[in-house]
């Protein structure tokens, strides 16, 4: 029998994960809320950019989504800009006994150690009054820095630091707010983005220096935030917008967890908006981008992960890669135990199939 799914959100995520919904036969879906009152009424199937009407039509009240009586709603909102609204919104949710997976808030990936214990209070609470579970991932944060190191480290009998790096140009990344509002691309480097103001990048990111930390049976002492940007040598213009000569058009930086005062757990990141800037900085293993696991160790790793897709660029590909771990994981998280679940003790996802018609020559 399939699983009643109903979807929150269908912007760059939601919307892959929407057509996945449709398609895969092990989900009927059941409602689409919305926040652009331009989609309410509208078809998911359009919503999903597909042809064969679902005659499931967008709502902009959770509470309607909710009457639906889904087994498990994919929660893709916003919650980077919004963290109160989404964590309200995914409590409502869980309260009325409903599963969750989804990508935000992300600091519900692996809350201990990141999120205030109230909070997490709060959560543990609702689950065990409503027998719900909850599970958010994603790409970064999310599997490419969880589940793949977690997988070569299973081999190595002894690890001294763990690096997992993203290393991509986001110039084709079609996201204005998290662009110019959160990475603060285009604006003057006099200027502190919200990801740079002091304590984010370690809210961001906690989750999965903590969660590596319980993995591999560490405890860390302190974490560490360091940035830094490069400017644009003249203007030029992106997916998102305009990138004035002299603002912001490069990021660096590192999460730094600390286990007895050394380096062992660290998250960075390099985005530019254009392949010719800091060359010095950690090239991707493909053009555009990918993701890198380091481990030093006996043995020690380097795994490129580089995500590409018939439909799009390794910008879109990831997108892909992150909705398809947020709705594959929803068989394993309705049948699981009430609580928060996280990669830790949620059993290996896999995919919905081998399709032979869709392999390429």
């Amino acid at each position: 029998m399939s699983i009643r799914v109903a979807l929150v959100g269908t912007g760059n995520v939601g919307r892959l994960s929407l057509i996945q919904l449709i398609e895969d036969p092990r989900f009927e879906l059941t409602a689409v809320c919305v926040s652009a009152p331009e989609k309410v009424g509208v078809d998911a199937a359009v919503l999903a950019g597909q042809q064969t009407p679902t005659g499931v039509l967008a709502v902009d009240d959770l509470d309607a989504l909710i009457a639906t009586n889904p087994d498990c709603v994919v929660y893709c909102a916003m919650g980077d800009t919004r963290p109160v609204e989404a964590f309200t919104d995914v409590v409502r949710i869980l309260a009325a006994g409903i599963d969750v997976v989804g990508s935000s808030p992300n600091t519900l990936q692996y809350p201990w150690g990141v999120m205030p214990a109230k909070t997490i209070t709060k959560i543990e609470e609702t689950t065990a009054a409503s027998g719900a579970s909850l599970f958010v991932t994603g790409v970064d944060p999310g599997f490419a820095n969880d589940l793949i190191p977690f997988v070569f480290a299973g081999t190595c009998q002894r690890i001294e630091q763990v690096r997992c790096m993203e290393i991509a140009d986001y110039a084709t990344y079609d996201g204005a707010t998290v662009m110019f509002d959160v990475m603060g691309f285009g604006k003057p480097l006099d200027e502190t983005p919200m990801l740079f103001l002091p304590g984010v990048l370690g809210l961001a990111w906690g989750t999965t220096i903590q969660q590596l930390a319980a993995g591999l049976g560490v405890t860390v002492d302190d974490i560490e935030e360091i940035h830094e940007s490069e400017p644009a040598p003249e203007a030029f213009e992106v997916a998102a917008g305009s990138i004035a000569q002299g603002t912001r058009a490069a990021v660096r930086f590192q999460i730094v967890g600390k286990v007895e005062g050394r380096p062992a757990i660290v998250i960075e990141h390099v985005t530019r908006l254009r392949g010719d800037l800091r060359p010095d900085w950690a090239q991707p293993a493909q053009p555009g981008g990918c993701y890198r696991v380091e481990i030093t160790g006996e043995p020690s790793y380097t795994v490129d992960i580089c995500p590409t897709s018939l439909k799009g660029d390794h910008n879109h590909a990831a997108i892909v890669a992150a909705a398809g771990r947020i709705v594959n994981a929803i068989p394993a998280v309705v049948d699981g135990p009430a609580g928060i679940r996280t990669t830790l003790d949620l059993p290996l996802v896999t995919g919905p199939g081998i399709t032979p018609n869709t392999f390429r020559a």
